[in-house]
């Protein structure tokens, strides 16, 4: 399938419907997502990007039926993860000497992706590749969210290529931003940062600032996977700045797993004491080890305090627990409070293990937790009620 998105530009990617884990088992896509790749036609043809490797032999195929390969004059890889480059290989194999446009660490990448030695040609901010009668403008984006990462600006048709900024993982044949579900596209791109990009965010609010001084129109932003930003392109750029900027919303996420039920009941009942303290705040309860991890760092990156819940196991957390607790560690969270809860029976670490570890990510605690013995009984309930009401008077 290809698409024209202007009279010289083509869309030329692969929707992949079927898809419902990326980076290995990381990421859930629960809409599928597409691997976006374009040709530009001016007095000279380039292809930015191409797809992933499992698509090579399709992509191609349907590349030649566009136009033939020995008319491409050159290839840009703006990113070199393999869901970006995947059909380089066999598309070079057709048209081995047409120059690759890349960053330095983009040389670095592919090579170590496909051990080709390919003709690349570094570029760095602010170069220039003459199409003809418009340029495309280079612009390093260098870890967002890899090494090499870049986008291109096309003159003329004011068209930024974004690569991984601004995508999400949705998987449509209506290809353009004011045609598809408005909830369902806000819910991939909020995901997409919180879970891919949130550890970068001084670096997203230093790029798109450097960008916009360039001082260009954008009229269309095309990123490298989901729909194409084409009414009020912007908008998506102002909810990165959002995003960037030490993100919160009035929500609590209450997060746990549960052996027999008594950490639980208490969420529950911590739940309850917030709701009555404050009935504005949304609160949300999520089972770990039952709901989707990405869905849940979403609601994390959401919230302006989380409190993370396991019972005692072998002096330590529930294995489900002690993922998400590392996950978000890694992902570096900014200015947002936590706290601690569980049951346990005899030794009764977990609570501290969990504060720790939230310390250890940059959460600021709330206070020291709560535990209570064995299977809540009506004081335990009460207890965890108050603590509840005192979290959420805290954050007033």
């Amino acid at each position: 399938m290809a698409f024209k998105i202007k009279e010289n530009i083509v869309w030329v990617g692969k929707v992949d419907w079927e898809l419902r884990k990326f980076h290995g088992e990381e990421y859930s896509t629960h809409r599928g997502s597409s691997y976006n790749s374009y040709l530009v036609k001016d007095e000279k043809v380039v292809l930015i990007d191409t797809v992933w490797g499992k698509f090579s032999s399709e992509f191609v195929v349907n590349l030649k039926k566009e136009i033939p390969l020995e008319k491409i004059d050159f290839v840009i890889a703006n990113h070199a993860e393999s869901d970006h480059s995947g059909a380089l290989p066999e598309l070079m194999r057709h048209i081995p000497d047409v120059p690759i446009y890349c960053t330095s660490n983009g040389v670095n990448s592919l090579k170590g992706h496909y051990h080709q030695d390919w003709n690349f040609q570094v570029v760095k901010t602010g170069d220039k590749l003459s199409l003809g009668s418009k340029e495309l403008i280079f612009v390093e984006a260098q870890m967002l969210h890899w090494p090499d990462s870049m986008m291109c600006y096309l003159t003329n048709d004011n068209i930024l290529f974004s690569n991984d900024a601004f995508g999400q993982h949705i998987a449509s044949e209506l290809m353009y931003n004011d045609l598809v579900d408005q909830a369902e596209l806000f819910q991939e791109a909020i995901k997409y940062y919180a879970n891919i990009l949130t550890p970068f965010s001084a670096l997203v609010d230093r790029k798109i600032k450097e960008v916009v001084a360039l001082n260009v129109p954008v009229n269309m932003i095309c990123p490298s996977h989901g729909v194409i930003w084409r009414k009020d392109p912007l908008q998506i750029v102002n909810q990165y700045l959002q995003w960037a900027n030490a993100y919160a919303e009035n929500q609590i996420t209450v997060a746990y797993d549960s052996m027999w039920d008594g950490t639980r009941q208490m969420a529950e009942a911590i739940a309850k004491g917030i709701m009555e303290a404050d009935q504005t705040v949304a609160v949300k309860l999520f089972n770990i080890a039952r709901s989707d991890k990405n869905d849940v760092i979403t609601e994390i990156f959401k919230s302006k305090a989380i409190l993370i819940g396991s019972p005692t196991v072998n002096k330590g957390v529930l294995s489900a627990v002690a993922a998400i607790l590392e996950e978000i560690k890694g992902l570096r969270f900014q200015n947002k409070k936590a706290a601690a809860f569980g049951c346990y029976g005899w030794s009764g670490e977990a609570v501290k293990v969990i504060s720790d570890k939230l310390k250890e990510g940059g959460f600021q605690l709330l206070n020291d937790g709560i535990r209570e013995k064995w299977n809540p009984n009506i004081e335990s309930v009460d207890n965890c009620i108050r603590f509840g009401r005192d979290v959420a008077l805290n954050l007033k």
